[in-house]
């Protein structure tokens, strides 16, 4: 839930919002840089009212439905502020899929391992590519934007290599 927190309270930084914003910026905007997926966004918005962090307001336009307008209270932007600063900080151990296979690797055959291992690399070489090429399109004045494609990239290339090592290995 931190993660969900730090990512609506920040989006809640820049002004209130509605639902359907939210929504859109997750998907559209931040998903490409950072991955991460949310299922409802009504959940975490309802607990974090609940905990005092936003405050939801209901609007209407005219005849439309009625929009709840989502906002950061003081609460809110003083947590946003601790969350952020303690995920730099924060180190998990990452894991990959590959990992467990790894660990079972002496009950595959090391021809039909070999063989999606290289298929595995030409699969992380479209990823760098496309980071390539998101990088290309964004604005030079999007400066972190830039700076989360660059530490994608360097996971890739490190990806790449240590998976040819494994290959390697394999031979």
């Amino acid at each position: 839930m931190i993660e969900h927190e730090m990512l609506f309270l920040g989006l809640l930084m820049e002004g209130p919002k509605h639902g359907y914003e939210i929504k859109r910026l997750i998907e559209e905007e931040l998903f490409p840089f950072v991955g991460l997926k949310i299922k409802s966004i009504y959940y975490p918005l309802k607990k974090m009212e609940q905990l005092g962090l936003i405050h939801k307001d209901v609007g209407r336009e005219g005849k439309w439905p009625e929009k709840f307008i989502y906002s950061i209270t003081p609460k809110g932007r003083k947590i946003f502020n601790h969350l952020i600063t303690e995920s730099f900080l924060s180190i998990q151990r990452p894991y990959f899929n590959l990992d467990l296979s790894l660990y079972f690797l002496q009950y595959v055959d090391k021809k039909i391992a070999h063989r999606k291992l290289r298929g595995r690399i030409i699969f992380l070489k479209r990823i760098r590519r496309d980071l390539e090429a998101l990088k290309a399109k964004v604005k030079s004045s999007r400066k972190h934007l830039l700076i989360i494609l660059s530490h994608d990239q360097d996971l890739v290339e490190a990806e790449i290599q240590s998976t040819t090592k494994l290959i390697n290995f394999l031979t």
